[in-house]
């Protein structure tokens, strides 16, 4: 798994980050363990609430495992896997990921069978993204452990099915069908810290070392063109191959100004607007949302109206739709269309108007591009993804205040950080528009950028300030 001794030449002398990268490449069983010891602790945090009795109304979070392994994994697990991708780029995923761990176990004991092209069709993180996020709003997956476990539990087994019949030693799920693997993908673009291959260096090495080291990527990457963040794992088995890979830092978002002109896709475009800004953010805001009443209400007087009252009265097993009588939490049919309907119009509201923006920005830019299109929405993703950070966090301060800790700090905290985002998607979109025109042109394509961003940090204030 690891690089022989000859990929990494005397000649060389790596600075301080590089050598972060050779030494994840040069303690492999150290890391391997960190990562059996990652899916053990998953595994508890997801089985052992499983089966325990549901905490009753009066239970704490420091006295009740279920509340507190709760805590564990949506208040801290989830929303600092985020940030993690800022920092590190997707080092979770390289490192501690329990998903990827396992799939690549199986994935070294399976049946090697070669990557199917449908399984390789790049829409499927979108799709998996969208239904894992609408499934877990109609069971309450932040609420209930059975239902976390349900949705987890079974994203894992299916990544060690498709680990155990696909490829060898490597990870075809996390490449291609993981849920969260094009939001990983989106804000590692922002990540400081890349690897990146010196082509000359690579070219040059056969001429000075007369032999070619292997190297397996587990996502099976163009090693010779190495140079994104967005689907490298960072786990640092290609550092120092063929002299001319290495762990490096950059500009904070600079491969979204550069590399995405060429690089973004309609999927990626599709994810920022209609999903993270449109899908996200009406899972987050339903429950809150007092115009999600007004359509219950709405539609229950429709069907009353019509002496329809079925879809009033009857519900759905857990597995389905939101079921637990002992704690007075049941959604009824009528529960399960009406939360479809509202995050259905408010990811069709939200992606209209963001498309209608950058749409109008592309067109100040020169003739309509598609291709500029997908890039100027790479510039929202700084916004999207503090946005959906600040949607998992609730449930963390939630469970705080249930501790009577006061919290007097987090609305402060939430403006700044939505202020802060929207101001990095002002930048980004204020350089991507300067790569294809100067004058007149940049600042009314900037204007129109701006209604973009202008929407996506209402969308989010919306849910944190005005209900």
């Amino acid at each position: 798994m690891s690089c022989s001794s000859a990929s990494a030449p005397q000649t060389i002398t790596p600075g301080r980050i590089a050598r972060i990268g050779l030494w994840l490449r040069d303690h492999r069983t150290l890391v391997q363990g960190i990562q059996w010891a990652v899916v053990l602790f998953y595994a508890a945090l997801l089985i052992i609430p499983a089966f325990s009795p549901l905490p009753a109304h009066q239970a704490r979070l420091w006295d009740n495992l279920t509340l507190f392994a709760q805590f564990l994994f949506w208040g801290i697990w989830w929303p600092f896997v985020l940030i993690s991708m800022l920092l590190f780029g997707r080092l979770w995923c390289g490192v501690f990921c329990p998903e990827g761990t396992l799939s690549e176990w199986a994935s070294r004991h399976g049946r090697g069978r070669s990557i199917p092209r449908w399984l390789r069709w790049p829409g499927w993180p979108l799709v998996a993204f969208i239904l894992t996020t609408v499934y877990g709003q109609m069971i309450s997956v932040y609420q209930y452990p059975k239902a976390a476990l349900l949705i987890l539990g079974g994203s894992t087994l299916a990544a060690m099915l498709v680990g155990y019949l696909f490829g060898r030693n490597q990870r075809v799920w996390c490449r291609y069908l993981c849920p969260v693997s094009g939001v990983f993908s989106l804000l590692a673009k922002l990540a400081p810290l890349h690897y990146a291959t010196d082509r000359e260096r690579w070219i040059d090495y056969r001429r000075r070392e007369g032999r070619i080291p292997t190297v397996q990527c587990p996502t099976f990457l163009p090693l010779r063109q190495l140079d994104s963040a967005s689907p490298c794992h960072m786990c640092g088995r290609c550092a120092g191959h063929r002299d001319a890979i290495s762990l490096q830092s950059r500009r904070p978002g600079s491969e979204i100004v550069d590399t995405s002109a060429t690089t973004a896709t309609r999927w990626d475009y599709l994810l920022i607007v209609f999903g993270l800004l449109g899908v996200a953010a009406g899972a987050f805001h339903w429950s809150a949302s007092p115009w999600f009443v007004q359509l219950k209400q709405w539609l229950a007087l429709r069907l009353i109206e019509h002496g329809r009252l079925w879809p009033l009265e009857h519900g759905a097993p857990w597995w389905l739709l939101t079921h637990y009588p002992e704690q007075n939490d049941l959604f009824n049919l009528l529960d399960g269309g009406a939360l479809l309907l509202y995050i259905g119009l408010t990811t069709l509201l939200s992606g209209t108007i963001l498309t209608a923006c950058l749409a109008l920005a592309n067109r100040a830019l020169g003739d309509r591009s598609a291709q500029r299109l997908y890039h100027l929405s790479h510039g929202l993703i700084p916004l999207a993804g503090a946005g959906v950070f600040l949607g998992l966090s609730s449930l963390t301060l939630s469970l705080l205040r249930a501790e009577q800790i006061i919290l007097t700090w987090v609305p402060g905290a939430r403006l700044t950080l939505l202020i802060a985002a929207a101001g990095w998607s002002l930048w980004l979109g204020w350089k991507i528009v300067g790569t294809y025109r100067q004058g007149a042109a940049r600042m009314i394509a900037l204007l129109a950028y701006s209604g973009a961003v202008g929407w996506g940090f209402l969308v989010w204030w919306v849910l944190f300030f005005y209900w």
